[in-house]
């Protein structure tokens, strides 16, 4: 099991492919808030209304000084198809080898349908400026999830 991450833990740095195949890493990021989600699997109801959720709030992150990016573990095609599919502005990038899922503790065993089972846990990361975590968010539900981090954060 990974371990989760607190508040003022160095959020684990990552480089990993787009939608498009493009390298985007964390450390770009510096100097800007952004909340990195994990979720288990694109094209699937649950995925799709939660990357919906961040795509209609956009703009309204992005003004408050924060970026998002989706992390799940997806190769960049079904990345392209997902963004396509469902018109996500999104970025969302993909951890085939699910390294940086883990990094985040947001891999390991959870509960499905009342089986344990080891897989994606759908969490949120709040890192700030300057890359340490200031939120960190586990078993979080798709559904009303970005309004709850909108609340927790109080913008």
């Amino acid at each position: 099991m990974s371990e989760r991450l607190q508040p003022g833990d160095t959020a684990p740095d990552f480089t990993l492919p787009d939608a498009d195949g493009n390298e985007i890493s964390l450390a770009a990021h510096r100097g800007r808030k952004v909340i990195v989600y994990f979720y288990p699997a694109a094209l699937t109801p649950g995925c799709t209304k939660q990357a919906c959720d961040f795509t209609d709030n956009l703009e309204f992150l992005a003004g408050a000084g924060y970026d998002v990016i989706g992390v799940s573990p997806d190769k960049p095609e079904k990345l392209a198809k997902f963004r396509e599919q469902e018109s996500l502005k999104v970025t969302l990038v993909g951890d085939p080898a699910k390294e940086t899922l883990a990094a985040y503790g947001a891999f390991g065993e959870k509960k499905l349908y009342g089986k344990t089972v080891t897989g994606v846990i759908r969490s949120t990361i709040v890192v700030d400026e300057k890359g340490k975590v200031e939120h960190a968010f586990y078993n979080v539900k798709a559904t009303g999830h970005v309004a709850k981090i909108i609340k927790d954060l109080g913008l």
